[in-house]
């Protein structure tokens, strides 16, 4: 059986983080209640073409999976676990803003089988996270790490950012220090980039954001800092312990087979890669649509998904670790 990640988008959000150029929203109720059936219906439909491959990874990303309720999540390992098979030592993460977490949420998706967590800190400096656009404190991320860990997870990854306007070596400095005496298994430390139609990048000029040569140096602190807490660099952003490396990482920088659900997810299988819809209306109507005999033929994946599909060549490939997520 040929090896298979699966990644689940969660669109939606409290608001959008100034740094922010995902897809994501903020949305009523109804409107999260229609996606997750929607959801459910495309993975139940698409795990036909799957039946030969076994999952070794799901990574649940977004948006913040987290913003949705408890049961919600639930629901969709379940349809997952019934319609894939799974490996026994099957990697399931979950992101989390620490706003969003709570000690229930915590206790239904350790029992649901998600055993591995990634929790968006960004910055241990409260004045730092108000910049950025966060709805957090560092009270609030403790509190969200100290009840993963009450509630069985070992294996729970931190994200940092660096280059923050108003961000000094110092500061960051003292973030990691933070992070590091909690003891995480992972961390996954990103250079802040302005994408455009971000906050950030509207208002680039009335801020100061550290040179490259800045932003190089936070970079080389990172990695000296990390490993000498024997955390190995295994990605470019990416450090772990020794036997904690992300494996749904490590599936999209190996170009492995990885299929995505929700909107605007992207999928490579056989060296076809192609990505959802990313508008509500159009994701419901593409799941309206009869099923195509074979979605790995590249005609097939056009008719279903749109011109939005490319096959990728050996040279491609080596060149397309567009997906890394924490």
């Amino acid at each position: 059986m040929r090896d298979l990640s699966i990644y689940v988008h969660i669109p939606f959000c409290a608001g959008k983080c100034r740094y922010c150029d995902f897809l994501s929203y903020p949305a009523p109720e109804r409107e999260k209640e229609r996606y997750l059936e929607l959801l459910l219906q495309e993975i139940e439909k698409q795990s036909f073409f799957y039946k030969d491959h076994r999952v070794i990874s799901v990574f649940i990303g977004g948006g913040t999976p987290s913003f949705l309720h408890a049961e919600a999540v639930e629901r969709i390992i379940e349809k997952l676990k019934h319609n894939f098979i799974f490996e026994n030592s099957c990697e399931i993460t979950i992101e989390a803003n620490p706003d969003s977490l709570t000690n229930h949420k915590l206790s239904v998706y350790f029992e649901a089988g998600i055993n591995r967590i990634s929790i968006g800190l960004q910055s241990a400096d409260d004045a730092l996270l108000r910049t950025l656009g966060r709805i957090h404190d560092s009270r609030t991320f403790l509190r969200a790490y100290e009840g993963a860990r009450q509630a069985g997870f070992r294996n729970i990854n931190i994200d940092l950012m660096s280059a923050v306007p108003g961000q000094t070596p110092e500061s960051y400095g003292n973030t990691l220090e933070y992070v590091l005496a909690l003891k995480p298994e992972h961390i996954s430390a990103y250079s802040l980039i302005l994408e455009e139609g971000t906050w950030f990048y509207e208002h680039r000029k009335e801020l100061h954001f550290p040179t490259e040569e800045e932003d190089r140096a936070l970079y080389e602190m990172t990695g000296e800092m990390l490993e000498s807490y024997h955390y190995n660099r295994y990605e470019i952003s990416n450090y772990a312990l020794e036997g904690y490396e992300c494996r749904h990482n490590q599936i999209y920088w190996t170009r492995g087979d990885y299929v995505g659900f929700g909107l605007g997810a992207a999928s490579m299988v056989c060296d076809v890669r192609w990505s959802n819809r990313r508008t509500m209306r159009e994701y419901e109507e593409a799941l309206r649509q009869p099923e195509q005999e074979c979605l790995r033929d590249l005609s097939a994946c056009r008719a279903r998904f749109g011109e939005n599909v490319q096959y990728l060549s050996r040279a491609e490939q080596k060149n397309s670790c567009f997906l890394a997520f924490a």
